[in-house]
């Protein structure tokens, strides 16, 4: 059977925050019943955007991850909710029932994602629910994904079996998966997020005149031994990028017209060497 999935891609996403104002504008202050009672106006962020900024000066990258509800397979709240006040649909779709989870704070405390919210006016636990009552009036795609202006946030449909092939193809992944939990919002690029980079620009000085360093050999070291390599582009920028959070030591190791220079970068979070003059 085919089930929903939410590919989005964290290079297309913009922070405009267009989905975010999207589901707002369509739960707040809306009861569906069945589906969902009225979201408040304030506190809740059913589609919050995630920011993280790497690196220093002119050597900048940011990225925004859009979260929601995963609609996970194998959902904590499901397991936490009693009088089944939390269902999971045959279409992959996870629904918290407005009326039979009515003081069950426990299904908010239990989404390791911190994406159920508590709605105090109402004493219920509420969530993003892939906009289930306009999939079952037919609607082929959600609200966010309907304004988002790059396509970063898409709906689909598909057999468990391709969604699988599709992540393997296109490098997708989901938030935190050592959690166990099996989510069904996928992210392409998400290592802009989770990753961390180490960067730099060599220049030189020729009769008192400096210019950058194009094509320089630029070795990215590690306990000795060789983990990245690359050149330096037209502006003697060079970057190695996707490496993991709190790595440690490295060591840059940069030739160019028979000339070597070796700078120590400690990537805790991302680094940007600035001008290495050669």
């Amino acid at each position: 059977m085919q089930k929903w999935n939410m590919i989005i891609d964290v290079a297309e996403c913009t922070n405009c925050n267009l989905c975010t104002l999207a589901v707002m504008d369509e739960y707040v202050d809306n009861d569906f019943p069945g589906y969902s009672a009225p979201m408040p106006k304030h506190g809740h962020r059913w589609i919050d955007i995630l920011q993280n900024e790497r690196g220093q000066g002119t050597q900048l990258d940011i990225a925004y991850v859009p979260t929601m509800c995963n609609h996970c397979d194998d959902a904590p709240c499901l397991k936490a909710a009693e009088n089944g006040a939390v269902t999971k649909r045959a279409d992959g779709i996870v629904v918290i029932d407005p009326v039979k989870s009515r003081g069950q704070k426990q299904i908010v405390d239990a989404c390791p994602y911190g994406h159920v919210w508590w709605n105090e006016s109402l004493q219920i636990p509420q969530a993003w629910n892939f906009d289930a009552h306009l999939i079952d009036n037919g609607w082929k795609q959600t609200r966010g994904g309907q304004v988002c202006p790059t396509g970063a946030m898409r709906a689909v449909k598909i057999e468990d079996a391709d969604m699988q092939a599709m992540a393997k193809a296109e490098a997708l992944e989901p938030l935190k998966p050592e959690l166990g939990t099996r989510p069904r919002v996928w992210y392409r690029n998400l290592w802009r997020y989770s990753t961390e980079f180490v960067a730099g620009s060599v220049s030189k000085s020729v009769n008192g005149v400096v210019d950058c360093v194009e094509g320089a050999d630029v070795r990215l070291l590690q306990s000795d031994a060789v983990v990245a390599r690359t050149t330096s582009d037209n502006y003697g920028d060079f970057k190695f990028d996707r490496l993991a959070p709190n790595s440690g030591a490295y060591v840059v190791e940069i030739s160019a017209d028979g000339a070597t220079k070796r700078v120590s970068a400690n990537v805790t979070r991302s680094v940007s060497l600035g001008e290495i003059r050669l």
